[in-house]
């Protein structure tokens, strides 16, 4: 009986890894992951949205670092950095993925959007579903939206969120972060009902203390309750921190 019950857990803890690998991306620290409810499920659009120096791209970064790390392959579409310089930005949070991208498992596609203008008749938005569309990535990271919503409508947006929904139902996992100011109230309420997961990141006065706050809105599919609003730091040689609420408010 004994044997039996020993074959049962180690079966138990083998069908936890593959549930683990095939269905959750995690970011590589379990104490992000807790608070996230287990990690992203794979599959979600997910919404990851703040103000300016909220801990948007670190997010992302974390994540894509730990998805790497699970064997997922991630496309990155950037306007935020270029390729040397996110590849060193990681490097500095002691998220070195400088092999996963030689290897092929990280592409990342910078858009330089200074001075660029395109056709009016043809949303910027519905370039980015199309290349989406021909990549092998199983994991999307757009970072950051807000450039090209400005000057879209909001028909253009939601089309373009409902055509990211519809690639997540067919395997792929996006997760987009956006200003919080580049939606109105209405629009934003509508976005965030389409996405599976929605993390809103802020800075907010503890005790004395400015901190970053995330706000882990909803998650579906996750394997525990969400909810959770949690403190957090960056350090250059440790990433993204979470910071217990005892210490926040000192």
């Amino acid at each position: 009986m004994a044997d039996d019950e020993d074959f049962a857990d180690k079966e138990e803890i083998k069908l936890s890894s593959a549930y683990d690998r095939k269905e959750i991306i995690s970011s590589g620290n379990t104490e992000i992951d807790k608070r996230m409810g287990g990690g992203i499920p794979t599959g979600s659009l997910t919404l990851i949205e703040g103000a300016n120096d909220t801990g948007k791209s670190v997010l992302t970064q974390q994540l894509m670092w730990g998805g790497l790390q699970q064997g997922f392959l991630f496309s990155l579409y950037t306007t935020e950095n270029t390729i040397k310089s996110f590849l060193r930005q990681m490097s500095s949070l002691s998220l070195d993925v400088t092999d996963y991208f030689i290897l092929g498992n990280l592409r990342i596609y910078p858009i330089h959007v200074e001075g660029l203008e395109w056709a009016a008749d043809i949303p910027f938005l519905d370039y980015i579903v199309a290349d989406i569309k021909i990549k092998s990535a199983e994991v999307i990271i757009i970072d950051s939206l807000t450039v090209f919503v400005s000057n879209a409508s909001e028909n253009d947006i939601l089309n373009f969120f409902a055509s990211c929904k519809n690639l997540c139902d067919d395997g792929r996992t996006i997760m987009i972060t956006v200003h919080t100011y580049a939606f109105s109230e209405e629009l934003l309420t509508r976005v965030r009902s389409i996405c599976d997961a929605h993390l809103s990141l802020r800075k907010e006065e503890v005790g004395e203390r400015l901190v970053r706050t995330m706000e882990v809105a909803k998650i579906r599919g996750a394997q525990k309750t969400t909810g959770n609003i949690v403190a957090f730091e960056v350090e250059p040689s440790l990433g993204l921190r979470i910071i217990p609420v005892s210490k926040a408010k000192a």
